[in-house]
């Protein structure tokens, strides 16, 4: 395959937007879309995996290329990351490229630094190797580069698991369950399942095995009174609901409006109707304190740098900085002490991120429970894993790795109000 000169062009067009690190890359990416509407689906498939490998390896291709120029970081990515060779790039080379080609394929990336070689900044990778010692974190870098697969979880109040594989199977799309959810299903490939009967009709919904696992480390009960503390658009809601089948009360919360709004559709198609939004001013809402100490179970799935999530963002890496995690982990901190108010004794705390570091994680448990003293107990995650049959090895807090478990990167703790 020879990529088109004009699609070479397009993909660094958007690239060079990209760059910017304004926003999330896929906002960014569906904006560009659709104001060139004229894209077919190949040309939009090729101009993202172009821009994306980019953003995986943009360290490596920069040092590759000798330049950080978009056309120059789209070029090494066809060569380096998507394989094309030199003679099936001669259409698409403008004056003076053909030697860049040739010096990006002649690069030895081996003579470079770990963080080079693995595409992370200085900062990021120095903290894995603190945290994990140089072959772990060369594991977790090496996988944060992959493509994430794509998981499905299955309404299990609509339906079986088996039965939706075989619905899917049915049509030509091939899965099979995930490892540790038993409501997990993982697909072959990419394919489009937004058009799906099963989707449309709430049956299966797309969520990663690692967060679905969350809703089962809090394990709502049917009639229980229940909060989503950090909802966003309502993905562990959703579980959480199917797993209280559809009693109860569930308050899905969030300081964002416009995410809450997306919960709305999803949540009529999945026939759910115990899921209360709440639109919350802050971390010391009038409206949630009027729910402290009423709770059975509260899930705090923390704004984080979400560098667990790399596979499927991997602008992150670019867009924070050291001093924008140390502020998230203040924040985190004091939004799971918001959300333990509202737990009643004997009640459930689950705190989580998507985040590797230590410092969203680990360390603000410990301040928190330095905190709170004795009013909570800490919970064994691999046992409260074990009770809801979910067959996952894991000690007191639960770490969840892509190179380990296939998932993206979590971290959760449970803790019970005395």
């Amino acid at each position: 395959m020879t990529p088109r000169p004009a699609l070479v062009g397009q993909a660094a067009v958007l690239l060079g937007e990209l760059l910017r690190f304004s926003g999330p890359a896929d906002q960014a990416v569906s904006r560009y879309f659709r104001a060139h509407r004229y894209f077919g689906r190949e040309d939009r498939a090729f101009i993202a995996e172009t821009v994306y490998a980019v953003l995986r390896r943009k360290r490596s291709l920069a040092a590759a290329a000798g330049s950080q120029e978009p056309r120059a970081l789209v070029l090494a990515a066809l060569v380096r990351v998507l394989g094309f060779s030199g003679r099936s790039m001669e259409g698409s080379l403008q004056e003076g490229e053909a030697d860049l080609v040739a010096r990006v394929r002649a690069f030895d990336i081996r003579q470079r630094s770990p963080a080079e070689q693995f595409d992370l900044p200085d900062w990021l990778w120095q903290r894995l190797e603190a945290q994990n010692g140089a072959g772990e974190a060369q594991k977790i870098a090496q996988a944060l580069l992959n493509a994430a697969p794509l998981d499905l979880r299955v309404n299990l109040a609509k339906l079986a698991r088996d039965e939706a594989l075989q619905r899917l199977r049915q049509d030509g799309l091939e899965g099979q369950p995930t490892p540790h959810s038993p409501a997990g299903i993982r697909l072959k490939g990419k394919p489009s399942i937004n058009k799906h009967p099963l989707y449309l009709d709430g049956s299966v919904e797309v969520q990663d095995e690692g967060s679905q696992l969350l809703a089962y480390l809090l394990a709502p009960r049917r009639g229980e009174m229940v909060a989503d503390f950090c909802a966003g658009a309502g993905g562990k809601t959703l579980a959480l609901a199917m797993l209280m089948r559809n009693t109860g009360r569930l308050y899905a919360m969030d300081v964002s409006a416009k995410r809450l709004s997306q919960m709305g559709p999803r949540a009529a198609r999945a026939g759910i109707s115990n899921v209360h939004p709440v639109v919350l001013e802050g971390e010391n809402d009038l409206r949630a304190k009027r729910l402290a100490g009423k709770l059975d179970r509260v899930l705090v799935d923390a704004p984080c740098s979400g560098f667990g999530t790399l596979r499927r963002n991997p602008d992150l890496k670019w867009r924070h900085h050291p001093e924008a995690v140390a502020e998230l982990a203040q924040k985190q901190l004091r939004i799971l002490g918001a959300a333990a108010k509202l737990v009643k004794p004997g009640g459930r705390l689950v705190y989580a991120t998507c985040s590797l570091l230590a410092e969203e994680n680990e360390e603000v448990v410990a301040a928190f429970r330095q905190g709170v003293g004795e009013t909570f107990a800490e919970l064994h995650c691999g046992e409260l894993l074990a009770a809801q049959r979910v067959a996952l090895a894991s000690g007191p807090q639960l770490r969840l790795w892509p190179h380990v478990h296939g998932t993206d990167g979590f971290f959760a703790a449970a803790f019970e109000r005395r």
